[in-house]
């Protein structure tokens, strides 16, 4: 056995009382605070999320992976804080809803890795009430507390009252009220392309966060178990993922096309390792630019997107369609995630109402709702065991064709999102996360599954 040797590193989980109090923003702010200090920073999310981690890519320059106690599993989390830390003075982890929230919550996996909690509060409605919020957070669970980050502060003297609220909590920080916030749109925040000034307006937010840099620096690091013989950091978070000895070459000499625009872009880098580690070769190409799939693809993999805010392009998409039906009567593997499905059905009607043509691989047709239609963790039963992930989108399929299984919610074990094959087409709302099953993940990718 292989004595572990240790690294440290700065770390805190950035949460609050809920969504919507600011997290990612103060998360962001932080993140480019420290760069633009010349500190190296990693950043993870808590729970399954495609949109927050672009962002926090973008803010602190490094690849933002997933944090989860179920869908990533303990080991995996613990694997990737150990190789950050070797890489990083600071990590950041920002929380998903609110702290006590989901199970796992976001206090769980504090506790389980000993991070301490960063409490963002929105204090622009309240004064003094901010330190009963912030020591009930504390007290609940309880959980180690670091301090206090407080969102859309008006004046100083809305700053003192905070502080002095908080009794024996330290304030670390306030960031004021926002003349412009991070956009948004229905599935969360805007992506940071689609954004022309996203990089002066996490500047200004860097800017604009007062920061207590002697409480920072006096918070002791954390010490992470990192193996002797651990690989080079250009490979760690490949091999943290890699698949068990018997599933490491079951996708040998296979191309596998991966759609990747801005209508497909939902997708875990870690899906991306786990692919590599059973032998595949990834092949890049864009549905928005009319790309076809490559003559050398084995499989393809539609992840989800935004296929909604792109449906004309898409429906105007006439070499890439074609391909796509050509690949599926060929008997090719097609597996289609949420936006991958939806622009695989016979139409897709946007927001506005407008009804567009798509590739129609799957008969049906896809409606965007007001409301949304689905949303956490599920695991899809396989013969190679469960294949865990999640589900979150605003749209509706309706289709003839009958599901051939259905994956299952956590924690309540009701049923949840179907997924359908038709032909060589597997398609679902469900994002499966490939490293909690790789041998099923190969699975997908073969003609037998298929």
């Amino acid at each position: 056995m292989v004595s572990p040797h240790y690294v440290e590193a700065r770390a805190v989980l950035v949460s609050a009382i809920a969504s919507g109090q600011g997290k990612t923003s103060v998360t962001a702010a932080l993140a480019r605070k420290l760069v633009r200090q010349g500190q190296r920073v990693r950043v993870f999310k808590c729970g399954p999320d495609f949109i927050d981690p672009i962002i926090l890519e973008r803010a602190s320059g490094a690849s933002v992976r997933s944090l989860d106690l179920w869908m990533v599993g303990e080991e995996l989390c613990r694997s990737q804080l150990a190789q950050a830390a070797a890489e990083a003075d600071v990590l950041l982890l920002e929380g998903v809803m609110g702290l006590y929230d989901g199970t796992p919550s976001s206090a769980d996996l504090s506790r389980a890795f000993g991070v301490p909690v960063m409490a963002v509060i929105d204090a622009g409605a309240m004064a003094q009430t901010a330190g009963a919020v912030v020591q009930g957070l504390r007290d609940y669970g309880p959980v180690q507390l670091a301090g206090v980050i407080a969102n859309r502060v008006a004046s100083e003297g809305h700053a003192r009252m905070v502080t002095t609220s908080l009794r024996d909590i330290p304030l670390f920080g306030t960031l004021p009220k926002q003349a412009r916030s991070l956009p948004e749109r229905h599935l969360g925040l805007m992506l940071p392309d689609d954004v022309s000034d996203i990089d002066t307006l996490l500047d200004q937010l860097a800017e604009q966060l007062v920061f207590d840099q002697q409480a920072w620096d006096a918070m002791p690091p954390l010490r992470f178990a990192l193996p002797a013989s651990a690989p080079s950091s250009a490979s760690v978070s490949v091999c943290a993922a890699a698949p068990q000895p018997a599933a490491q070459h079951l996708l040998a000499g296979r191309t596998i096309a991966v759609a990747r625009d801005q209508a497909f872009m939902f997708i875990y880098p870690h899906n991306l390792d786990t692919l590599r580690e059973l032998g595949a070769t990834l092949k890049f190409f864009s549905p928005l630019a009319n790309q076809p799939v490559p003559a050398e693809a084995d499989a393809v993999y539609l992840p989800g997107g935004y296929p909604e805010l792109h449906a004309q392009t898409l429906a105007q998409a006439s070499t890439w369609q074609a391909s796509m039906r050509a690949t599926h009567a060929a008997g090719l593997p097609i597996v289609a995630e949420c936006g991958g499905m939806m622009a695989l059905a016979e139409t897709l009607t946007d927001q506005a109402g407008v009804r567009w043509p798509m590739a129609a691989l799957l008969p049906g047709a896809v409606s965007m709702r007001a409301r949304l239609s689905g949303l956490g963790l599920q695991a899809l039963p396989t013969a190679q065991g469960e294949l865990r992930g999640h589900t979150f989108h605003y749209s509706q399929l309706e289709t003839v064709v009958v599901p051939a299984a259905h994956t299952i919610k956590h924690p309540s074990g009701q049923q949840g999102e179907a997924w359908y094959r038709h032909g060589s087409l597997t398609a679902s709302y469900f994002h499966a996360y490939f490293p909690s099953n790789p041998a099923a993940t190969a699975a997908l990718f073969t003609r037998s599954a298929a």
